[in-house]
C-alpha cells in the first residue's frame, strides 16, 4: 500500500514515464524503414551499387570519421549553414518587425518582400555567380536568402496576428511604446517566430546542399560530388543521411528552446 508521502512522487513519475514512452514510439517508424531498407538489400530487392545497406553506409561513415574526413567537412558545413542562417534570420527579424509594427515601414519593405519571396531563390544561382562569384559568398548568400522569407513572413504575421484589443488594454495601463512591445507585442509573436526559424533552417540545409555543390572546396556536399565522380553511393547517401541528422538535430534543439521559453502557453496536443 502506498502511503501519503510516496504518492506525489508517483504522480510526478507518471509523466517522466508517459514521456519517454512517446520519444520511444516516434523511433519506432525510422527503425523500421531501416530494417526494411537493410532487409531489401541483403534480399536482393535492392541493388547494393545503387542503393547501399545502412550498415554499409555506417561503416563507411565511421571510416571517414577515424580518418578525420567527415568531421573536416561536416565542419564546413556548419560553419557557412551558421553564418548564413545569421545574415538572413537577423535581416529577415529586423525588417519583418519594421513592417509588422511602423506603418511606412510596411508600405515600404512588404511588397517588394512579396514579390521576390515569389522567385525561387535556388534558381538565381547563375545571377548570384555573376555578381558574388562561386566561393565562400555564393554559399552563405543561398542559406541567407532560404533562411530570410520564412522568417520574415512569420515575424510579420505573429505581429499582425497579436489582438489589438491587449495592445489598447496595455496603453491603458500606462504601458510606454517600448513597454507594450516588450510585454505585448513580443510574447504574443513569438510563437509564430519559431515557426519561422525552424522552416529557415529546414530552408537553410537545402540551400547549402545546392551551394556546395557548385564549384566546392569543402563541406558537405563538395563530399557527394567528389563521391559521385568515383561512383561512390555508400559517400553520397552517407552525406545525404548527415544533412538529414543535421537538420533534425537543430529542428530538436529549436524545439526545446521552444518548450521552455513558452511555457506559459497551452495549445491543444494531440490525444
Amino acid at each position: 500500500m502506498t502511503t501519503l508521502l510516496e504518492r506525489p512522487a508517483l504522480r510526478k513519475s507518471a509523466p517522466r514515464r508517459v514521456a519517454a514512452r512517446r520519444r520511444w514510439l516516434r523511433a519506432v517508424t525510422p527503425l523500421v524503414l531501416l530494417a526494411a531498407w537493410e532487409g531489401g538489400v541483403r534480399g536482393g530487392l535492392l541493388d547494393p551499387d545503387k542503393l547501399p545497406a545502412p550498415s554499409v553506409v555506417l561503416a563507411t561513415g565511421r571510416r571517414l570519421a577515424l580518418e578525420g574526413t567527415l568531421g573536416e567537412y561536416l565542419l564546413d558545413s556548419v560553419q557557412r549553414a551558421v553564418l548564413g542562417l545569421l545574415i538572413g534570420g537577423l535581416l529577415g527579424l529586423a525588417l519583418g518587425t519594421l513592417a509588422g509594427l511602423v506603418r511606412l515601414g510596411d508600405d515600404l519593405v512588404d511588397p517588394t518582400v512579396q514579390m521576390a519571396r515569389m522567385l525561387p531563390h535556388l534558381g538565381l544561382v547563375p545571377l548570384l555567380i555573376i555578381w558574388v562569384g562561386i566561393g565562400e559568398s555564393l554559399k552563405v548568400t543561398l542559406v541567407a536568402l532560404g533562411a530570410f522569407f520564412p522568417i520574415y513572413l512569420n515575424t510579420y504575421a505573429g505581429i499582425r496576428n497579436i489582438d489589438e484589443r491587449l495592445v489598447e488594454a496595455a496603453r491603458t495601463c500606462g504601458l510606454t511604446a517600448f513597454e507594450r512591445v516588450r510585454h505585448v507585442v513580443v510574447p504574443g509573436a513569438l510563437p509564430s517566430l519559431f515557426l519561422g526559424v525552424r522552416l529557415a533552417f529546414a530552408a537553410g540545409w537545402l540551400s547549402l546542399v545546392v551551394g556546395e555543390q557548385v564549384n566546392g572546396q569543402g563541406g558537405l556536399g563538395f563530399m557527394m560530388m567528389e563521391a559521385r565522380e568515383f561512383s561512390q553511393t555508400d559517400v553520397v547517401v552517407l552525406g545525404l543521411v548527415t544533412y538529414a541528422l543535421l537538420g533534425l538535430l537543430s529542428d530538436l534543439l529549436l524545439r526545446l528552446g521552444e518548450r521552455r521559453l513558452l511555457a506559459w502557453r497551452h495549445g491543444l496536443r494531440a490525444r
